[in-house]
């Protein structure tokens, strides 16, 4: 029998208004006075200027400038607030967060692009007084355009994306193609390819192993599923999941024959496993 023993348990809650579509990288610019500041760390984060050498984050540091990155490290973590109040962000950890653009309208809206190359991230954004204002995260499948709204969103290595509402409706899009994501409804999208249709949440950082084998000398066969919008990291390092969220893995078998598993959701609610090689 295999032996999977849970050891730890993070929630996280989200929800409302945002779509998708593709593009995102393109960086543009920032005109007037916005930024990103930091407001709490946890572990090893660090701020990566466009063309310049990272350094160590501190609470309080700001990225203002376009190209700007927020990278959290192995078990870190970071909030950040942008400016006038208009969102707070959860930053998981080994997530890579880049500005893509900060500007001001010249009716006083507030536009905000953020590029979420991998990792997880929770925004919540409150509403928007000014009908210039907005938000958008990029993804490698696609842009989500906020105003006013509590969601996560989860980016695996592959770009693929998963989206999870709590409150609200999402408008989903990429390849010319749009859905609603309403309350308590996740989708996915995968580059180059439109979203799926929603389906009731379920936020669930469960995991199922079908095979735990060694393979050859000192090597591991790990196959198993969890929810396909969820992320998943085995022995530290992000794996790709495919569109029914199957993988088929082979690692190098630790000395202590433990495999330490991750799960998160794009809410942010994560499971760690340890696997007991038999």
């Amino acid at each position: 029998m295999l032996k999977v023993r849970p050891t730890l348990l993070l929630v996280a809650l989200l929800g409302s208004l945002f779509c998708l579509v593709p593009a995102y990288g393109q960086l543009w610019r920032v005109e007037g006075s916005r930024w990103l500041s930091i407001t709490q760390i946890q572990g090893g984060v660090e701020i990566v200027p466009l063309g310049r050498s990272p350094r160590r984050a501190l609470v309080g540091n700001r990225l203002s400038q376009v190209g700007d990155q927020l990278i959290t490290g192995q078990n870190a973590s970071a909030q950040l607030a942008v400016d006038q109040g208009i969102a707070s962000i959860s930053v998981a950890e080994k997530t890579q967060l880049q500005i893509r653009t900060l500007s001001i309208t010249q009716s006083g809206g507030h536009v905000t692009e953020l590029l979420l190359i991998r990792g997880q991230a929770r925004l919540q954004v409150r509403p928007f007084t000014n009908p210039d204002s907005r938000l958008d995260l990029y993804t490698p499948a696609g842009v989500s355009g906020v105003r006013g709204t509590d969601f996560g969103v989860s980016v695996q290595s592959d770009g693929r994306t998963g989206v999870a509402t709590l409150e609200g409706s999402v408008a989903f899009s990429a390849q010319n193609q749009t859905v609603l994501v309403s309350d308590n409804q996740q989708s996915l999208a995968s580059p180059g390819e439109p979203p799926t249709p929603p389906e009731p949440l379920r936020d669930n950082p469960s995991l199922s192993i079908a095979i735990l084998k060694p393979i050859g000398e000192g090597s591991i066969q790990v196959s198993g599923s969890t929810d396909p919008v969820n992320l998943l990291e085995v022995i530290e390092e992000f794996r790709v999941l495919d569109e029914s969220g199957q993988f088929d893995l082979t690692v190098e078998l630790p000395r202590d024959r433990l495999i330490p598993v991750k799960v998160t959701t794009p809410l942010g609610t994560q499971q760690a496993y340890e696997l007991v090689v038999p």
